[in-house]
C-alpha cells in the first residue's frame, strides 16, 4: 500500500473547492490571512499591507455586531460564504475556523459594520439551506472577553503571570487575582481581553500549549457567569492591575511605609538624572476605596526620556489617619518602575 506524504494528502482534500477559492480571491483582490487555526477576511489591515478597497476605515464596530455561524459544510469556503453574508449588510470581518487538512471546522464568525447588519443576518440565514439538506445556524455571538485561570500556586505573583501571558497572547487588558473558591491553597486569575477574538485565541493557545507556571498546570476556561458573581462577592486580592500601552504597573504586596520605601522615589529620581532621562512626573487618582482601608489608584509616570509612559492601577493601604494615599501610591509606582528598569 502506497502512503502519500502529509502535504500531498492535505492538498488532495477538497481540491476543486480550494482552487475555486483561490480563483475568487485573485479575481476580487481579497487577502485571506490564516493564523492559528482561523482564516480572516477584512478588519483593519496590517501596517505593512497596502490598503485595498475592501479594507475597513475607522473605528471597529461596537459590541453586538457579530454573529456566530454553525453547522457549515466543511468543504465550503469564503468564496461562497462572504458574498452570502455581505448581501444583508457591510462586513467588517469574517473569520472561518480551519483544520490542518484545509477543511473548515464547521463554524465561523461574521462581524458587521453595525448592529442592524447582524440582526438582518440572523433573520435571513438562521436555518437557511446553503445546500440542499444543509441548514446552517446563525445567532448572536456571545463575544466573551474574560477567561478564568484556576489552580495557580499561591507563590505565583501577578507579575509572573503577566510575563507569561505577554509572551504567548495578545490583547490582555487586565489581570485580577483571587483566592481560588474551588481549590485549597491555590489562586484563580481572571483575564480580560480586548475582544472576543483575542480571548478565544488566548484560550486556545493556553489550553493547547499545556502552559505551566511555577510547576503547576493552569486550568483555563471562559469565565462562568456564576463564578464571576461569586468572585465579585469575595474579597479581591490587592494584586490586580490593568495593562495599558506597552508598560504595566503591577501591585506590590503593600506594607506600612518605611524610610527604605520612601527612598524608592529618591532612587528613581537619581537614576533618571544619571541616565539623562529628566525628572519623573507622577499622576495619581484614587478611583476606589474599600472598607478595610485599601485604596485603588490609577497611576501614570511620565519620564521625559522614555517614549512611552508607565501606566496602570495599584492598591495601597492608608498609612495612618488623615493620609490620602497618594504618597503611598507614588512609592508603589516608583518601586514597579525600578523593577522594570532592572534597578530593584
Amino acid at each position: 500500500q502506497r502512503h502519500l506524504p502529509p502535504q500531498t494528502w492535505t492538498n488532495s482534500i477538497n481540491q476543486a473547492n480550494k482552487m475555486a477559492l483561490l480563483a475568487w480571491a485573485k479575481e476580487t483582490g481579497i487577502d485571506l490571512v490564516q493564523i492559528n487555526g482561523q482564516r480572516r477576511y477584512g478588519g483593519p489591515p496590517p501596517r505593512y499591507v497596502r490598503r485595498a478597497s475592501w479594507c475597513w476605515v475607522g473605528d471597529p464596530p461596537p459590541v453586538g455586531t457579530e454573529v456566530f455561524i454553525g453547522k457549515l459544510p466543511q468543504d465550503m469556503y469564503e468564496n461562497a460564504l462572504i458574498p452570502l453574508f455581505q448581501s444583508v449588510g457591510k462586513l467588517y470581518e469574517f473569520r472561518l475556523m480551519m483544520t490542518f487538512s484545509g477543511l473548515n471546522r464547521g463554524f465561523a464568525y461574521a462581524k458587521y459594520s453595525n448592529r442592524r447588519g447582524a440582526k438582518e443576518a440572523i433573520a435571513a440565514f438562521n436555518n437557511f439551506e446553503v445546500r440542499e439538506g444543509c441548514a446552517i445556524v446563525v445567532c448572536k455571538s456571545t463575544e466573551k472577553c474574560e477567561l478564568s485561570v484556576d489552580g495557580l500556586a499561591t507563590s505565583v505573583s501577578r507579575q509572573e503571570l503577566e510575563a507569561v501571558l505577554r509572551q504567548v497572547t495578545e490583547g490582555v487588558l487586565s489581570i485580577t487575582m483571587y483566592v481560588s473558591p474551588c481549590q485549597k491553597r491555590a489562586q484563580l486569575a481572571v483575564l480580560k481581553y480586548s475582544s472576543h477574538q483575542a480571548a478565544a485565541m488566548a484560550k486556545k493557545t493556553l489550553m493547547e500549549g499545556n502552559m505551566r507556571l511555577g510547576g503547576v498546570e493552569m486550568r483555563v476556561d471562559w469565565l462562568n457567569p456564576d463564578l464571576k458573581q461569586k468572585l465579585q462577592s469575595c474579597k479581591e486580592k490587592p494584586s490586580s492591575s490593568r495593562v495599558q500601552g506597552s508598560k504595566c504597573l503591577g501591585v506590590p504586596k503593600q506594607a506600612p511605609l518605611s524610610p527604605v520605601l520612601h527612598n524608592a522615589l529618591d532612587h528613581l529620581n537619581t537614576l533618571c538624572q544619571r541616565q539623562y532621562l529628566g525628572t519623573p512626573l507622577f499622576l495619581t487618582k484614587c478611583i476606589q476605596a474599600n472598607p478595610n482601608g485599601w485604596l485603588r489608584f490609577w497611576c501614570r509616570v511620565v519620564i521625559p526620556g522614555c517614549p512611552v509612559p508607565f501606566s496602570g492601577f495599584t492598591w495601597v493601604r492608608q498609612d495612618g489617619p488623615g493620609r490620602s494615599g497618594h504618597e503611598e501610591a507614588k512609592v508603589a509606582v516608583a518601586l514597579q518602575v525600578l523593577q522594570m528598569l532592572g534597578e530593584s
